[in-house]
């Protein structure tokens, strides 16, 4: 989403990934159309995942890491660029920035989209800690300090991120840091709008849908509790409208295709509504995400009960003009935003009660919720240009040496 916007603050990007050829995640080519065409790709290579996974390695990271290493390079020996810029959450590739600084003196930063070492699920039961968390935990814990204490700048979709980092690495205490969300990059709604006929529907038009497209997992699980503790209320009450609802919940494991255990219909089967509700584990492109997300009735936005988490996916949720409910934790970063937007249905799952959530949820099944009237003020201060801005602005700070 920044690609397009880089040249007009002053910076050319060059980009490398990984052919892919070798991700076994769902692929989207119609991602391309959103990249200008005069923007240089370098494709690497990555060991088979049919043969690392003999010795329990799946990660792409893992396995391009050193074609990476011999891209990067190859590539710095070739021409003068002046930063290196990773921006992914494949997090072991970020090693790589400790070593290109040292051997070609380059400066680099580096985009915490998620946490990288988190001692989140450490007091969690095994159930709920993700697939090979043991190995993950301990890999993550050796070799964030190689990437985070030699690193000239950070950015990440959330303030504490940044403070938690600065805390544990005092080397990097001074170094510009800046916290910046994806942003709601338009083009990519007509992209979808465009293509709709590439994807298959997943909705049923019968009912009044209400959807929610992303991870699940154990940390959602307060906020779409009280989601499904009210609409079940609700229902008891004798609210016969109610009845129409239908949830989804689309892409909530990370797991390959086939392979997710549902962590949304256990609550629902707790509060007795799995009939009204439908959990897709398998992950969908993002094309084919936005095109479910304007095809719902109205849109829910659960958030995670780790404080310090903020949902940078809202910004697709808010790009569909359609109804949302949002509820998070009372701490998210994401509330504020979403009112500054004039979301009214935002609530955290502390205070919300019950009516609150099923008054809204009755006006949606009835057809009397109006179609939202964003802040125009907002919505251009959290667009994917003006991301893009800040974004240049850290990399300038970076190579002039200012924090």
């Amino acid at each position: 989403m920044s690609i397009p916007y880089f040249v007009a603050n002053g910076w050319e990007a060059e980009v490398v990934v990984v052919d892919e050829q070798y991700s076994d995640l769902p692929t989207d080519q119609l991602l391309l159309q959103s990249i200008p065409e005069d923007i240089r790709i370098h494709k690497v290579k990555a060991l088979p995942k049919n043969l690392t996974s003999k010795f329990g390695l799946g990660s792409i990271a893992l396995r391009s890491l050193p074609f990476y290493k011999k891209k990067i390079r190859s590539l710095l020996k070739s021409k003068q660029y002046d930063l290196i810029y990773f921006s992914t959450t494949q997090f072991p590739v970020c090693i790589l920035g400790a070593y290109l600084k040292k051997r070609f003196g380059i400066p680099y930063v580096i985009d915490m989209q998620d946490p990288w070492h988190s001692d989140y699920y450490q007091n969690k039961p095994k159930a709920q800690r993700p697939r090979k968390y043991w190995f993950s935990y301990r890999l993550n814990k050796y070799l964030e300090p190689i990437a985070l204490n030699n690193a000239d700048g950070l950015i990440s979709v959330s303030d504490h991120y940044i403070t938690d980092l600065k805390n544990r690495y005092p080397r990097i205490q001074h170094i510009p840091a800046a916290t910046i969300t994806f942003g709601a990059f338009e083009p990519d709604m007509e992209i979808a709008e465009k293509n709709q006929s590439n994807f298959p529907k997943l909705l049923d038009d019968s009912h009044v849908n209400i959807v929610y497209v992303g991870r699940g997992g154990a940390d959602m699980q307060k906020a779409v509790s009280t989601l499904f503790k009210a609409f079940k209320a609700g229902l008891d009450a004798g609210n016969k409208a109610l009845e129409a609802a239908r949830f989804y919940f689309i892409g909530t494991s990370y797991a390959p295709a086939g392979e997710g255990k549902p962590s949304i219909l256990p609550v629902a089967d707790h509060f007795g509504v799995t009939g009204y509700v439908t959990e897709i584990t398998d992950r969908i492109s993002y094309y084919h995400t936005l095109l479910t997300l304007k095809q719902a009735d109205t849109l829910f936005i659960p958030g995670s009960d780790d404080p310090k988490y903020t949902a940078s996916k809202i910004y697709p949720y808010l790009l569909t003009q359609k109804p949302i409910l949002a509820i998070f934790n009372a701490s998210s970063s994401a509330i504020g935003i979403m009112k500054e937007y004039g979301v009214k249905q935002v609530y955290n799952y502390d205070t919300v009660t019950d009516d609150e959530i099923n008054t809204f949820l009755l006006s949606i099944v009835q057809g009397n919720e109006p179609l939202p009237n964003y802040n125009e003020e907002a919505a251009d201060k959290y667009s994917a240009r003006q991301m893009t801005v800040e974004q240049c602005k850290l990399f300038d700070r970076v190579i002039s040496g200012k924090n």
